[in-house]
């Protein structure tokens, strides 16, 4: 009987340079417990949002902020203004704050707060998921509720309680993987078109995160677990544009609005003021919105929200090695407009559905 060949080369992690453990779900909620007012932000806004899915409250949702965080003293400066809106627009709208943690790159870039929290490279993840856990815990404090992006599969379990609405970019929207995590998150989950423009793919994706799924995972202890969840019947479509242009006008709303109805799902739909909605250009975005409350204004429909890419300083800045010398509140992925153009379209976006 012959003897087993040892294999003289290494077979596993050929391509890894180095495994960082960091703590567990458990020990940085532990570090990092939710407060009370922040419980309430998260339980009272997930409620609403389902009742706007639902057509139950005819308040137009509005996820607004940066296009990334990756300066948390700015990020909750932009919060407290944002909240101080809370109380005149309430009625109408139902203000959520934009607070993107990790970002999907076409190529190479800055990855998020989460992935770089230094800006330099050096991927302390750690520090990432603490500042991000303490990041969102204030601004829910406020009274100001977050969405976010799903982008990784397990960096959720760190910090879903803090979240109300939860987005599933176009790059993923086709993903096994962002399907799955979208059928087991605990809030809303609005999921983007495809980057091609087909509205099918977000359906599509809608329609798998509504069943059961299972997959790998971590459990709270950070320990390799199979995932089993329940489904999420609180999808929705995001029409951010595509190659082919925009997609935000009453012929693709309404196109959507059939497909998710052909598939037995409720006939929601979110505008992305941004991306190829605009072609990428911010200045843009304010053009789209207009159309866009013009249409919810005009006659109720399918349409419950809007998504908007704002700073407390218009336009963008390149990453430079002397952090600095970056501007303060101004962003460092895509452009977005800054905190006056801001409030006055929140302000009349608030007149013209107060009218209607």
């Amino acid at each position: 009987m012959s003897t087993p060949a040892l294999h003289s080369e290494q077979l596993d992690n050929v391509h890894v340079r180095e495994l960082t453990p960091i703590q567990s779900p458990y020990q940085l909620k532990t570090q990092l417990p939710m407060p009370d007012a922040a419980a309430h932000t998260v339980a009272a806004t997930r409620a609403a949002i389902r009742r706007i899915l639902r057509g139950e409250d005819p308040r137009v949702m509005v996820v607004i902020g940066p296009c990334s965080i990756h300066d948390p003293a700015a990020a909750l400066d932009y919060a407290r203004r944002l909240h101080a809106l809370q109380a005149a627009l309430g009625d109408q709208l139902l203000l959520i704050m934009r607070t993107y943690l990790e970002k999907p790159r076409t190529t190479v870039g800055w990855r998020g707060l989460i992935n770089d929290p230094h800006l330099d490279g050096s991927f302390d993840m750690s520090t990432g998921l603490f500042r991000a856990r303490r990041l969102l815990i204030d601004i829910n404090a406020l009274g100001l509720p977050v969405a976010t992006e799903m982008l990784d599969p397990i960096s959720p379990q760190y910090l879903d309680d803090q979240i109300s609405l939860a987005t599933i970019g176009a790059r993923t929207a086709e993903a096994q993987t962002h399907r799955a995590l979208a059928s087991g998150v605990s809030m809303p989950v609005g999921i983007k078109n495809g980057t091609d423009g087909s509205i099918q793919v977000a359906v599509n994706a809608c329609l798998t995160a509504a069943g059961s799924h299972s997959f790998l995972g971590i459990d709270e202890r950070g320990q390799s677990a199979v995932v089993k969840t329940t489904g999420n019947p609180d999808s929705f479509v995001i029409l951010r544009g595509g190659r082919s242009g925009p997609n935000y006008d009453a012929a693709h709303v309404a196109e959507a609005a059939q497909l998710l109805r052909a598939a037995r799902l409720h006939p929601a739909v979110m505008i992305d003021c941004s991306h190829a909605n605009t072609g990428s250009d911010y200045r843009l975005q304010e053009g789209v919105w207009n159309n866009v409350i013009a249409q919810v204004a005009a006659q109720p429909g399918p349409i419950v929200g809007l998504m908007v890419e704002s700073n407390l300083y218009e336009g963008k800045q390149p990453l430079t090695a002397d952090h600095t010398a970056l501007r303060y509140g101004v962003s460092l992925t895509d452009g977005c407009i800054g905190w006056e153009q801001t409030e006055r379209m929140l302000r009349a976006a608030h007149s013209a559905l107060a009218s209607r």
